[in-house]
Protein backbone atom coordinates (compact mmCIF):
# COMPACT_ATOMS: atom_id res chain seq x y z
CA UNK A 1 0.00 0.00 0.00
CA UNK A 2 1.33 3.48 -1.10
CA UNK A 3 4.94 1.36 -1.53
CA UNK A 4 4.69 -0.23 2.05
CA UNK A 5 4.26 -3.64 3.04
CA UNK A 6 1.26 -3.99 5.16
CA UNK A 7 2.32 -6.45 7.22
CA UNK A 8 6.09 -5.59 7.82
CA UNK A 9 5.43 -1.99 7.39
CA UNK A 10 2.00 -2.00 9.33
CA UNK A 11 2.84 1.82 10.54
CA UNK A 12 3.57 3.16 7.34
CA UNK A 13 0.91 1.99 5.31
CA UNK A 14 -2.04 3.13 8.26
CA UNK A 15 -0.64 6.67 7.97
CA UNK A 16 -0.71 6.15 4.25
CA UNK A 17 -4.59 5.93 4.13
CA UNK A 18 -7.41 7.75 5.40
CA UNK A 19 -10.84 6.23 5.35
CA UNK A 20 -14.52 7.60 5.88
CA UNK A 21 -16.95 5.15 6.99
CA UNK A 22 -20.46 4.49 5.78
CA UNK A 23 -21.28 5.15 9.21
CA UNK A 24 -21.00 7.94 11.40
CA UNK A 25 -18.04 7.88 13.40
CA UNK A 26 -17.81 11.37 15.22
CA UNK A 27 -18.63 12.21 18.49
CA UNK A 28 -21.64 14.25 18.62
CA UNK A 29 -21.18 15.44 22.66
CA UNK A 30 -17.86 17.03 21.22
CA UNK A 31 -17.19 20.19 18.46
CA UNK A 32 -16.05 19.76 15.63
CA UNK A 33 -12.59 20.65 16.76
CA UNK A 34 -12.24 18.40 19.78
CA UNK A 35 -13.03 15.70 17.27
CA UNK A 36 -10.34 16.41 14.81
CA UNK A 37 -8.27 16.88 17.74
CA UNK A 38 -9.03 13.11 19.59
CA UNK A 39 -8.02 12.23 15.72
CA UNK A 40 -5.09 13.97 15.85
CA UNK A 41 -3.37 12.95 18.48
CA UNK A 42 -4.42 9.21 17.29
CA UNK A 43 -2.40 9.55 14.53
CA UNK A 44 0.53 11.28 16.41
CA UNK A 45 0.23 14.39 14.66
CA UNK A 46 2.93 16.94 16.47
CA UNK A 47 1.82 19.04 19.00
CA UNK A 48 2.72 22.20 17.31
CA UNK A 49 1.42 21.47 14.20
CA UNK A 50 -2.29 20.50 15.21
CA UNK A 51 -3.75 23.92 15.49
CA UNK A 52 -2.40 24.57 12.19
CA UNK A 53 -3.50 21.50 10.59
CA UNK A 54 -6.77 21.31 11.87
CA UNK A 55 -7.41 25.47 11.25
CA UNK A 56 -6.18 24.41 7.28
CA UNK A 57 -8.23 20.78 6.74
CA UNK A 58 -11.90 22.29 8.09
CA UNK A 59 -10.99 25.52 6.02
CA UNK A 60 -10.89 23.39 3.14
CA UNK A 61 -14.47 22.10 4.48
CA UNK A 62 -15.55 25.68 4.66
CA UNK A 63 -16.38 24.64 8.69
CA UNK A 64 -13.88 26.71 10.48
CA UNK A 65 -16.32 28.97 11.36
CA UNK A 66 -18.12 26.26 12.90
CA UNK A 67 -15.39 24.85 15.05
CA UNK A 68 -16.47 25.58 18.41
CA UNK A 69 -20.21 24.11 17.62
CA UNK A 70 -21.53 20.45 18.71
CA UNK A 71 -21.75 17.95 15.94
CA UNK A 72 -25.22 17.06 17.25
CA UNK A 73 -26.28 20.16 16.14
CA UNK A 74 -24.73 19.59 12.50
CA UNK A 75 -26.91 18.60 9.51
CA UNK A 76 -25.99 15.33 7.71
CA UNK A 77 -24.07 17.50 5.02
CA UNK A 78 -21.67 19.24 7.46
CA UNK A 79 -21.04 16.04 9.66
CA UNK A 80 -20.14 13.89 6.07
CA UNK A 81 -17.59 17.14 5.34
CA UNK A 82 -16.50 17.23 9.22
CA UNK A 83 -15.86 13.09 8.48
CA UNK A 84 -13.90 13.80 4.89
CA UNK A 85 -11.59 16.48 7.05
CA UNK A 86 -10.97 13.76 9.73
CA UNK A 87 -9.66 11.63 6.68
CA UNK A 88 -7.92 14.44 5.21
CA UNK A 89 -5.82 15.23 8.85
CA UNK A 90 -3.08 12.96 8.68
CA UNK A 91 -1.83 14.37 4.62
CA UNK A 92 -2.72 10.56 3.26
CA UNK A 93 -2.05 9.51 -0.07
CA UNK A 94 -4.62 7.59 -0.67
CA UNK A 95 -8.76 7.81 0.70
CA UNK A 96 -11.17 5.84 1.13
CA UNK A 97 -14.91 6.91 1.24
CA UNK A 98 -17.75 4.46 1.65
CA UNK A 99 -20.94 5.58 -0.21
CA UNK A 100 -19.75 9.35 0.81
CA UNK A 101 -22.79 11.08 0.18
CA UNK A 102 -25.58 8.50 0.99
CA UNK A 103 -28.77 9.89 2.34
CA UNK A 104 -28.00 13.55 0.86
CA UNK A 105 -30.27 15.90 -0.97
CA UNK A 106 -28.69 16.41 -4.48
CA UNK A 107 -27.24 19.90 -3.24
CA UNK A 108 -25.10 18.80 -0.91
CA UNK A 109 -24.04 15.58 -2.98
CA UNK A 110 -22.80 17.72 -5.50
CA UNK A 111 -21.24 20.15 -2.78
CA UNK A 112 -18.97 17.14 -1.50
CA UNK A 113 -18.30 15.93 -4.75
CA UNK A 114 -16.64 19.09 -5.82
CA UNK A 115 -14.85 18.89 -2.09
CA UNK A 116 -13.72 15.53 -3.15
CA UNK A 117 -12.68 16.08 -6.21
CA UNK A 118 -11.03 19.55 -5.24
CA UNK A 119 -8.55 17.45 -2.23
CA UNK A 120 -7.68 14.81 -5.09
CA UNK A 121 -6.29 17.51 -7.22
CA UNK A 122 -4.69 19.89 -4.40
CA UNK A 123 -3.22 17.25 -2.08
CA UNK A 124 -2.19 15.22 -4.82
CA UNK A 125 -4.30 12.10 -3.34
CA UNK A 126 -6.34 8.32 -4.93
CA UNK A 127 -9.77 8.26 -4.18
CA UNK A 128 -11.49 4.96 -3.55
CA UNK A 129 -15.02 5.34 -3.50
CA UNK A 130 -18.25 3.00 -3.10
CA UNK A 131 -21.85 4.14 -4.52
CA UNK A 132 -25.27 2.93 -5.37
CA UNK A 133 -25.71 6.12 -6.89
CA UNK A 134 -24.55 5.58 -10.23
CA UNK A 135 -24.36 8.78 -12.09
CA UNK A 136 -21.59 9.30 -9.63
CA UNK A 137 -19.61 6.68 -10.70
CA UNK A 138 -20.08 7.97 -14.68
CA UNK A 139 -19.30 11.91 -13.30
CA UNK A 140 -16.56 11.22 -10.96
CA UNK A 141 -14.48 8.19 -11.25
CA UNK A 142 -11.74 7.23 -13.49
CA UNK A 143 -12.25 3.63 -13.39
CA UNK A 144 -14.65 1.63 -12.06
CA UNK A 145 -15.28 -2.01 -10.69
CA UNK A 146 -18.71 -3.28 -10.68
CA UNK A 147 -19.19 -5.69 -8.06
CA UNK A 148 -22.93 -8.14 -7.93
CA UNK A 149 -22.65 -10.72 -4.87
CA UNK A 150 -19.06 -9.52 -3.94
CA UNK A 151 -17.70 -10.44 -6.83
CA UNK A 152 -15.99 -8.06 -9.62
CA UNK A 153 -17.91 -8.53 -12.75
CA UNK A 154 -16.28 -6.00 -14.90
CA UNK A 155 -14.08 -3.27 -14.99
CA UNK A 156 -13.06 -0.27 -16.57
CA UNK A 157 -13.68 3.88 -17.70
CA UNK A 158 -17.22 4.42 -17.58
CA UNK A 159 -17.04 4.30 -21.69
CA UNK A 160 -15.04 1.10 -21.97
CA UNK A 161 -18.59 -0.43 -19.71
CA UNK A 162 -20.55 1.21 -21.69
CA UNK A 163 -19.13 -0.10 -25.04
CA UNK A 164 -18.95 -3.35 -23.64
CA UNK A 165 -22.64 -3.61 -23.26
CA UNK A 166 -23.83 -1.88 -26.34
CA UNK A 167 -24.72 1.16 -23.64
CA UNK A 168 -24.97 4.96 -24.16
CA UNK A 169 -26.10 4.64 -20.34
CA UNK A 170 -24.04 3.73 -17.62
CA UNK A 171 -27.29 2.90 -15.60
CA UNK A 172 -28.07 0.56 -18.03
CA UNK A 173 -24.73 -0.68 -18.62
CA UNK A 174 -24.97 -1.47 -14.98
CA UNK A 175 -28.08 -3.63 -15.15
CA UNK A 176 -26.93 -5.40 -18.17
CA UNK A 177 -23.91 -6.59 -16.05
CA UNK A 178 -24.96 -7.39 -12.85
CA UNK A 179 -28.97 -8.98 -14.00
CA UNK A 180 -32.86 -7.23 -13.42
CA UNK A 181 -33.46 -9.29 -10.37
CA UNK A 182 -34.12 -7.39 -7.28
CA UNK A 183 -32.10 -8.81 -5.01
CA UNK A 184 -33.15 -9.77 -1.31
CA UNK A 185 -31.00 -8.00 1.57
CA UNK A 186 -29.51 -9.83 3.98
CA UNK A 187 -28.67 -8.63 7.71
CA UNK A 188 -25.64 -8.91 9.52
CA UNK A 189 -22.38 -6.08 9.92
CA UNK A 190 -20.43 -7.37 6.92
CA UNK A 191 -23.98 -7.91 4.44
CA UNK A 192 -23.25 -4.52 2.78
CA UNK A 193 -19.76 -6.17 1.64
CA UNK A 194 -21.95 -9.35 0.05
CA UNK A 195 -25.34 -8.26 -1.34
CA UNK A 196 -26.56 -6.57 -4.11
CA UNK A 197 -25.13 -4.79 -6.96
CA UNK A 198 -22.51 -1.48 -6.23
CA UNK A 199 -20.11 0.73 -8.20
CA UNK A 200 -16.55 1.50 -6.86
CA UNK A 201 -14.65 3.83 -8.44
CA UNK A 202 -11.26 5.91 -8.41
CA UNK A 203 -9.40 8.98 -8.70
CA UNK A 204 -6.01 9.05 -9.43
CA UNK A 205 -3.25 11.19 -8.06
Amino acid sequence: MNGYDPISQKDKARHSFGIVFQGPSLDDELTAYENMKIHAIMYRLPKKERRERIKNILEFVELWDRQKDLVKNFSGGMKRRLEIAKGLLHHPKILFLDEPTQGLDPQTRNHIWEYIKKMNREEKMTVFFTTHYIEEADKVADRILVVDGGKIVARGTPNELKSQTNKTDLEEAFIELTGHVIREEKTGPMSHLRTGGRMGGWRRR
